[in-house]
């Protein structure tokens, strides 16, 4: 098992945030790098201390690396707020990321980096070695656990994006825009590329229903399983929801004329389709409408072989 410290915002929503995602085997959360030993709740709010409310996080790296670990912590704070989360204000409200490996200093710096591209303005994520951390008060400790209906400042929806969170982003790379414009046929460019849509009825997927996956086109990153795919009768390939929800970027769409939700990849930014509220309602209810041409099916006896053996209890 791995460590990491995490500070963003109240410490009753990041924990329990963070002890959502799969591959976290523990979570505690205390006041970390503070001027001050054994601080009390009240000492930290009104004494200025110094100390950040922060996460103790035990992770298998196996399941959940650290890069991996620090993109699904960056969704749930603003990265670029100094001393604020949501309502919270003060330092104890920073952000930071605290660590106890040497070795995980370079992971931490090049994903920060990677954070900054996404942004004009800095990043106000401190990095720093862990200097030290006091378990907060027991009542503190899964709070909203013990109390479901208590005060978070991140949304729900996260918690659920958390939950589903196994493909990791960093796996998967954008070809640069000339190696696609090669490899891509005519159809799968202008789809993906140009915001194309395929002719319905006429498209590789639609009618097909063979166990495996489909997989980001551009990129190979996993979208969509077999067992979510439905007949719709839409002439394109339907499916009740992700294999991760974190995997798909949704748009306002107002083109045609038309108010609609589209959905593009996360890694390849390709775009997919649209989703719609007209799905079957045991399943959730949602449709996700895909172009056949922005995918690629891996038939389930293939994806050992291609790398996706993590996947295989996904298909029936």
């Amino acid at each position: 098992m791995s460590e990491i410290y995490l500070a963003g915002g109240c410490f009753w929503g990041l924990e329990k945030y963070m002890a959502s995602i799969h591959g976290v085997q523990s979570t505690r959360v205390g006041y970390a790098n503070g001027s001050t030993e054994n601080p009390s709740y009240e000492d930290v709010c009104h004494k200025k201390t110094g100390h950040a409310e922060t996460v103790q996080i035990i992770y298998d790296p196996g399941i959940v690396p650290l890069e991996f670990l620090l993109e699904l912590y960056y969704k749930a704070i603003d990265p670029l707020s100094l001393n604020r989360q949501g309502a919270d204000i003060g330092v104890q409200y920073r952000t930071g990321i605290y660590y106890v490996n040497e070795d995980d200093l370079p992971v931490i710096e090049h994903s920060i980096g990677q954070l900054q591209k996404r942004y004009k303005k800095p990043v106000a994520i401190e990095v720093k070695e862990l200097e030290n951390f006091c378990p907060a008060e027991e009542y503190h400790q899964k709070y909203l656990d013990k109390n479901p209906g208590g005060y978070c400042h991140i949304g729900r929806d996260k918690f659920e994006q958390a939950a589903g969170a196994v493909i990791n982003p960093a796996g998967y790379q954008v070809p640069d825009p000339e190696t696609l414009k090669q490899t891509l046929s005519k159809t799968q460019y202008e789809v993906t590329q140009k915001n194309g849509t395929e002719p319905p009825f006429r498209n590789e997927y639609w009618q097909s229903f063979q166990p495996g996956i489909y997989v980001d086109v551009t990129t190979g990153e996993p979208l969509f399983t077999s067992a979510d795919k439905f007949e719709s009768g839409c002439g394109w390939p339907s499916f009740s929801k992700p294999i991760d929800p974190n995997v798909l970027h949704k748009k306002r769409d107002i083109t045609h004329g038309m108010l609609r939700t589209e959905v593009r990849s996360r890694v390849g930014n390709a775009h997919l389709g649209h989703v719609f509220n007209d799905g079957p309602r045991e399943s959730g209810g949602q449709r996700y409408c895909i172009n056949s041409a922005s995918l690629r099916f891996i038939p389930k006896e293939d994806m050992e072989r291609e790398g996706y053996a993590y996947l295989l209890d996904l298909i029936n």
